[in-house]
């Protein structure tokens, strides 16, 4: 240095810098080093920034104001910089000669400068808006030259003048112009020409950010304040930046994921070739004989087995992972290792603090010095810990993305064999399951070489501290290891049961609120809520053992540090006498302590996860390696022969290893013909068309089709999409075309049943939709795809006789529509064989004869016997039809609509609803009654609507819109918070907090007394009481422990009670809710309460609960201590508290949306992908694979839509929190250094270590208080169904009837009308009639005339809109419901059945003994039945009863009738859900059993009760006719007519 600068200008003195109160650089330093540093930083980093440049073209940014003034400085800087330098060598002309420095300083710094104005003009044209480089260049420059600045004014003060004028002035004329580019530099440059930005409606505002804005995650505050104004919408969330969307992501996945399988394959081959050389044993050996075949086979063994070494076959999938991810992750994983070396710094920096505050006469400068350092250390390391989260997420988000892409498009491709070996469930979880686990690990997958750094490193920091004592703590932490482990596989296991009760009871809820009605009828309850309730303690009892091991696992996490501090510091005292425990030691150690902790925490989760991830990994790539269909094996090349469709010598087979399915088929179809293939079930018709389409595997032969293909399958596939996107299938929309397509398929009169019309949304897999009806849009979609080839697998076996007479003659026949295109249909339908050019005839996958109708007949072979074992079906088969058509007429106006997307939270009940429908239609109702009163079918119709009729003309939009809830947005309002509390109990709440508060007062107290214990150092009595400082140390440690383990067991306690009120409440009122609730109500909804909700107040809530009252109190506690110790630090509190409400009142309106959007927007995924899975082969056979595959894309990209904001608000409220932590730090240091007079070092140390712990503590603070306001939303939502409007009460005690009554069974009404709910019309209207005990009346009436309503009236399920009903001479209004409905029994219309034994069915309250039970079977016709069961009355009837046939239920539900035998009898009859013959036992024994009772019979066949004592007629709510049968016959009037209908009168 001495060459450079000469003798007089020295490089460093220690006295003007260190030892001063007013430190000063040397002039040497300050023309070297210090102008130097800026320069060496650019020249050093642009020739990488140049590569960069040149790679990365955004086009050129038109030359702004701006950018000529940023160029206009910086040319100016040079001529400065340079002005200097001639100056320099002006002065070497007059003879004063400069050290060097003076030539290289100028000529560098001009240098620099021109290179900077160069960069500004390069990054213009390569469209950089914001550049990082120049920033830190400009910030450099302006931080070296503020101590010039500042001495160069001293040194004029202290003189009188200036003595260097020129240089003076040039200086500060430098200095001016460096801090107007520093400014200039942050602000932005307009986007690029040309850019995509432009073209995006709403574009993410990170590509165009700024340097600053990018690093603090500025750019998302735009989005924040949006989301606190209002609730977002999917509208507001920007576009996904290109780089992260499917179209980018997945090719390159994949790209990688090819190589990897063509390395694999040439590898495989290689080795195969090698390897049949090598394994065929010499021929002498290969005795035939039993043993001599044995001893030649170890030999192939071993050979087989060393090549299976060297040839690995499967293609790796994680090694195409990384290859494709790896380098974005890397990024990352840089600023990783940067943040774990900045973390060491800081209680480095503490030591440093902690000997300042020691030394007397130290100057104050050095204080502030460390605390500003302190200050920048810790804002350094927030900034780069948050991007490296960020990289790692959004690499975790771009592998879920390619993943879920790669699997879908395997998907369409996969073979049959692969599809058979998962189900569609597995599929969809590699989907959503193995997908999530991939996004979940990259967060933490840095964690897996960043722990065991920052351990090592922790680890020598300690040893140089404190010595081999330390391994004493380290023990410690490695023993709290496996007791964590030990706890979490016991809760995993607790886990696990609870999930099995959990099922339990929703399954058992399902079954009861779908068959509420029955319930009520039957007034049963309450046996079924003390089930519900034997479950939920089952559950809750597992629930606690849960919560004693949390409670445990909290102590350990919480007292680790300070177990392990105890035994360091007892170690370290009583090893050797020298060994002084002082301030730096103490607080330094507790420090690096505290660093430990979390990556020992995170290790083994870490661990875990990688596990999870390795199995999901290998899932993945299974299926990714399933064979895919050969797309060639049907030549699809129009080949100009009349044959459209032919077929060589074909074999096929399902899978390479099954036998063959279709033997030498020959074919060939004529351009234009129409070909019906026969033949018995599984003789390989349906194989054959998917041999056409190419999803067979070829063995040999040759197939080609000429021209396009439509297919329609045996089951028709639907899409959850409207109507007429099914039938379009993608195809543009032409009305003639689309109207012609609807007549030629019957679906005109089905359209104006369906409330949107042909915009109607069709739920998952058409559950709205009769079979018919998905058949024949299914036709419609292959009629409307106008293509040359036709394929039909039998499309008529689901519609009707009629209906399909009207689809042939209109659409395949001779006649139809597609006359002139090439057909094939596949058929069972023997009456439309005379009409086809060719028939077929399969026989066991060969065919045995082909020719047209009249040949076949006199060939008198396969065919002719079809035929005869066919005709009489065929009969049946019209017959059938004419009921089919009723049901298609009368279910479909009701449900035209499952309340489809408010199930989509919970499985299960999509699958009942399914369940029900097929029952439904199973059940061919021809009743026609009011639809309200058949509570099977009404289970799912969307909310009953007050006016039918306006609601369909209204746009399809309203009817998907039917689901919305309340509730769910803004802030959470705070008496849901103190209901919340008043479930837990009041005192046990502030029980709960008061422990909390000693808790922190035992580890305040214990770092005190620890303060206190390093002050003994300064004033040297260690020696007398080591063992009181440790002793007193403990037991405040060992207290904390304790109470922390006792506030976790209340709060558990606590919380445990709550959800058993809160269930218990909601149950309670559910069954005491009227009937009308659960007909305006979707079952899913209450589901819903059960499932979810629980679930979040059983599990979620009180973990959310703990880790809030945790970090409030870590948090409150810092505060104490910061304050006690330097109490001039309360008046920084209050603003940093405001920035901290403020920021976080912000986070959680924004968060809270953007998950809901997120979960709301991830189920389309899943569903559309189980949808492709089951249609693959029609989307294949329509060539729409790319359209499908996009259409995932978009779904999936949709969802990261909302997913990535989430990511970035998590970062955007890190860097604030941190930022307040960070100047709560700074605070603490700085106040630390201003008091440090009055201040022990014991003191210092304890407030700053407290401060530096508090980030962390503030951070998740935030996140808990967001995750709690989203969860106990879920005790709002419970609340609400908790406190709807009940029922009468179930029994009044003043009011209770005689226990015999009633005696006769009189029954009347008087002047009675009813309506089903308020602003309804009535449907019984002034109602006035007497029936005496014994009387048997029929009630008849045409549909909607309110014959089911009279039932429901006598149980009170609907209420009295005036007038009453009297039963011997007790008003029925004024008693109990279950008094009344005990004492009445019905045979309801629907048997339904509970899961449970079938003695349970029959008396739940087991009331009645068994030879009772046995009596009514036997009555009922079930004696049979059930004494052949193994398990007699204890005979498990499965949910719904689906074991038993409806025959058999419906006698159940007599002999439940039989064993309550009551006064009164109400039967509504079955109409089309039983066979005849039981009808008439039902009929047989209420004459023989009952004959003492009064009988109601709600009449559909007209036979049954032309024997009755009277018939009551209802016409529109009024009694029209009232007489017995025959003087009504005999009247003429509406009965007569009915009866001449039925045929029974002439």
């Amino acid at each position: 240095m001495e060459r450079l600068c000469g003798p007089d200008l020295p490089f460093w003195v220690a006295n003007e810098t260190f030892h001063t109160d007013q430190p000063n650089l040397p002039e040497c330093f300050q023309l070297s080093v210090l102008s130097w540093l800026p320069s060496i930083y650019l020249w050093a980093v642009s020739p990488i920034y140049l590569f960069y440049l040149k790679r990365n073209n955004k086009g050129y940014i038109m030359m702004s104001i701006m950018n000529r003034f940023k160029t206009v400085f910086g040319l100016l800087l040079w001529i400065v910089c340079w002005a200097d330098l001639f100056y320099t060598f002006h002065e070497l002309r007059q003879g004063l000669s400069q050290p060097p420095i003076y030539f290289i300083t100028p000529l560098v710094l001009g240098m620099t400068m021109l290179l900077a104005t160069f960069l500004i003009q390069f990054e213009r044209l390569r469209g950089v808006q914001s550049s990082g480089v120049l920033l830190i260049f400009w910030f450099l420059s302006v931080l070296c030259a503020i101590v010039p600045f500042r001495s160069k004014i001293l040194q004029a003060s202290s003189q009188s003048e200036v003595t260097d004028k020129l240089r003076f002035t040039t200086f500060y004329f430098y200095f001016g112009m460096v801090v107007c580019e520093l400014i200039l530099c942050c602000f932005n440059e307009k986007p690029p020409l040309f850019s995509n930005v432009v073209t995006d409606p709403n574009p993410c505002p990170e590509s165009t950010a700024g340097f600053l804005s990018k690093l603090t995650f500025w750019w998302f505050t735009s989005l924040a304040i949006k989301g606190y104004k209002m609730p977002l919408e999917s509208k507001d969330l920007w576009s996904l930046n290109h780089r992260d969307t499917s179209k980018v992501m997945v090719p390159k996945l994949l790209k990688e994921w090819e190589k990897e399988q063509a390395k694999a394959k040439s590898h495989c081959e290689q080795s195969l070739s090698s390897q049949a050389a090598y394994s065929k044993p010499p021929p002498s050996t290969t005795n035939h004989t039993a043993g001599g075949g044995d001893e030649s086979s170890p030999e192939e063994v071993e050979v087989l087995l060393s090549n299976q070494k060297s040839a690995p076959r499967q293609p790796s999938f994680l090694r195409a992972l990384i290859k494709a991810f790896g380098p974005y992750f890397l990024i990352g994983s840089a600023y990783k290792l940067l943040q774990d070396i900045i973390t060491f710094v800081n209680p480095q920096l503490l030591r440093l603090l902690i000997a300042f505050t020691k030394q007397k006469g130290a100057p104050d400068w050095w204080g502030y010095t460390l605390a500003m350092a302190m200050f920048f250390t810790a804002l350094l390391q927030t900034l780069i810990l948050h991007h490296q989260f960020q990289y790692c997420f959004v690499a975790g988000m771009n592998v879920r993305t390619a993943v879920i892409g790669a699997i879908y498009r395997k998907s369409l491709v996969i073979t049959n064999a692969a599809k058979r070996s998962s189900t569609v469930g597995e599929v969809v979880n590699l989907m959503s399951v193995d997908a999530q686990r991939f996004m979940d690990l990259t967060a933490f997958l840095n964690m897996l070489w960043s722990a065991p750094l920052q351990i090592m490193l922790a680890l020598y920091f300690l040893w140089q501290n404190l010595g081999p004592s330390v391994l004493a703590g380290v023990a410690v932490m490695v023993m709290l290891i496996p007791f964590n482990a030990v706890i979490a596989m016991k809760t995993r296991a607790y886990q696990v049961e609870q999930m099995q009760y959990k099922d339990a009871r929703i399954k058992l809820m399902n079954e009861i609120l779908n068959g509420i009605k029955v319930l009520k009828l039957y007034a049963w309850e309450n046996s079924f809520k003390e089930k519900v309730l034997a479950i939920r303690q089952k559950e809750l009892n597992v629930l606690r053992k849960t919560a004693y091991l949390g409670a445990l696992s909290t102590m350990a996490w919480t007292s680790a540090p300070f177990l392990v501090a105890l035994t360091t510091f007892a170690v370290y005292v009583t090893v050797d006498e020298n060994n002084v425990l002082d301030a730096e030691k103490a607080f330094v150690s507790l420090s690096l302590f505290n660093i430990l902790r979390f990556p020992l925490n995170m290790l083994p989760q870490v661990i875990s996860s990688m596990v999870q991830a390795s199995v999901s990994l290998k899932r993945v790539q299974n299926f990714l390696s399933h064979d895919e269909l050969d797309p060639d094996s049907v030549d699809r090349k129009s080949s100009a022969t009349e044959f459209s469709v032919t077929v060589a010598n074909g074999k096929f087979t399902w899978a390479k290893e099954d036998p063959p399915v279709l033997h030498n088929i020959n074919v060939m179809v004529p351009q234009g013909s129409l070909l019906a293939v026969v033949g018995h079930v599984g003789c390989g018709k349906s194989s054959l068309i998917s041999a056409l389409l190419g999803e067979m595997e070829k063995v040999e032969g040759d197939v080609s089709i000429r021209g396009s293909v439509a297919y329609v399958p045996q089951q028709a596939w639907i899409q959850n999409a409207t109507l007429r996107d099914n039938i379009l299938f993608g195809r543009p929309y032409n009305e003639q075309k689309y109207r012609c397509v609807l007549d030629a398929c019957a679906l005109t009169p089905d359209l104006q049943v369906l409330p949107g019309g042909d915009m109607t949304e069709i739920g998952e897999k058409g559950i709205n939709l009769s079979g018919g009806q998905r058949q024949r849009v299914s036709l419609a979609r292959a009629l409307y795809s106008d293509a040359d080839v036709y394929l039909l697998d039998d499309p008529l076996s689901a519609v009707d006789a009629h209906v399909s007479k009207h689809i042939f003659d209109n659409l395949i026949g001779p006649e139809g529509v597609l006359k002139g295109k090439t057909r094939i249909l596949v058929t069972h339908g023997i009456s439309f064989l005379p009409q086809v050019d060719n028939i077929m005839v399969m026989v066991d996958g060969r065919v045995s004869e082909m020719g047209s109708y009249q040949e076949l007949l006199k060939q008198n072979g396969a065919f002719a016997e079809f035929l005869r074992n066919y005709s009489f079906d065929d009969i049946v088969e019209e017959d059938e039809a004419t009921e089919d058509l009723l049901e298609d007429q009368e279910l479909f106006p009701d449900d035209a609509l499952s309340n489809h997307a408010d199930m989509v939270d919970n499985e299960p009940v999509i699958n009942e609803a399914k369940r029900n429908f097929m029952r439904q239609i199973s059940i061919i109702s021809a009743d026609g009654e009011n639809p309200r009163s058949r509570s099977v079918r009404r289970q799912f119709c969307s909310q009953r609507r007050h006016s039918e009729t306006q609601e369909k003309k209204k746009p399809p939009e309203a009817e998907k819109l039917i689901q919305a809830e309340t509730a769910e947005t803004g802030r959470v309002k705070t008496k849901v918070y103190l209901e919340y509390a008043k479930a837990v109990g009041p005192l046990l709440s502030v029980l709960i907090c008061f422990l909390y508060g000693c808790q922190s007062a035992a580890a305040i107290g214990a770092n005190i007394w620890l303060s206190q214990w390093t002050n003994d150092a300064s004033r040297n009595q260690t020696q007398e009481n080591v063992h009181m400082r440790v002793g007193v140390y403990a037991a405040l440690g060992i207290a904390q422990g304790i109470l922390v383990m006792i506030s976790s067991f209340t709060l558990a306690m606590g919380n445990i009670g709550a959800a058993r009120k809160l269930h218990f409440n909601l149950l309670e009122n559910k069954v005491h809710t009227p009937q009308s609730f659960f007909d305006t109500t979707p079952i899913g909804r209450i589901i819903n309460r059960f499932s979810k909700d629980i679930y979040i107040i059983d599990e979620a809530l009180p973990a959310t609960v703990l880790m809030f009252l945790g970090t409030f109190f870590v948090s409150l506690s810092t505060m104490i201590v910061i304050i006690s110790s330097t109490p001039i630090f309360a008046v920084v509190i209050a603003p940093l508290a405001f920035v901290y409400i403020f920021v976080q009142r912000f986070y959680v309106a924004t968060s809270r949306q953007l998950k809901r959007l997120e979960s709301v927007s991830r189920s389309p995924i899943y569903s559309h992908f189980s949808e492709t899975i089951t249609g693959s082969s029609v989307i294949r056979a329509y060539g729409r694979h790319n359209a499908f595959v996009l259409m995932n894309d978009m779904k999936v990209d949709e969802n990261q839509k909302s997913h990535f904001p989430g990511i970035v608000s998590n970062r955007w409220l890190g860097v604030r929190i941190e930022f307040i932590g960070n100047c709560i730090v700074l605070f603490a240091a700085l106040f630390a250094v201003t008091g440090k007079d009055n201040l022990n070092p014991g003191l210092v140390g304890l407030s700053v270590s407290y401060a530096l712990q508090v980030t962390m503590s503030l951070n998740w603070m935030v996140r808990m208080t967001s995750d709690l306001e989203n969860n106990i939303v879920a005790v709002e939502r419970v609340k609400e169904y908790s406190e709807t409007k009940t029922e009468a009460p179930w029994e009044v005690e003043d009011k209770k009837p005689p226990s015999e009554w009633p005696m006769q069974g009189n029954v009347e009404f008087n002047d009675y009308s009813v309506r089903y709910r308020e602003g309804l019309d009535l449907v019984l209207k002034n109602i006035t009639l007497k029936v005496k005990g014994g009387e048997k009346i029929g009630i008849v009436g045409r549909t909607g005339a309110g014959k089911s309503s009279m039932t429901l009236c006598l149980f009170r399920l609907l209420e009295a809109a005036a007038g009453e009903i009297t039963i011997d001479d007790v008003k029925i209004a004024e008693i109990g419901l279950h008094d009344l409905r005990s004492k009445l029994t019905i045979i309801p219309q629907e048997p339904v059945l509970f899961s449970g034994t079938l003695r349970m069915n029959l008396d739940p309250f087991e009331k009645y003994a068994d030879e009772d039970v046995w009596k009514a079977l036997e009555h009922s016709h079930l004696q049979k039945f059930v004494s052949n069961q193994p398990a007699k009355l204890e005979l498990e009837c499965s949910e719904g009863g689906e074991n038993l046939s409806v025959g058999q239920r419906q006698l159940v539900c007599l002999a439940r009738a039989l064993l309550r035998k009551t006064r009164i009898l109400i039967l509504d009859e079955a109409t089309a859900a039983i066979d005849l013959e039981t009808d008439d036992l039902i009929q047989s024994t209420i004459r023989t059993q009952f004959e003492d009772c009064t009988v109601f019979t709600i009449a559909h066949r007209l036979n049954t009760i032309m024997d009755y004592t009277r018939v009551l007629v209802l016409d529109k709510g009024q009694i029209a006719e009232f007489d017995t049968p025959t003087s009504l016959l005999s009247q003429r009037g509406i009965f007569y007519g009915m009866a001449k209908d039925a045929g029974l009168a002439q």
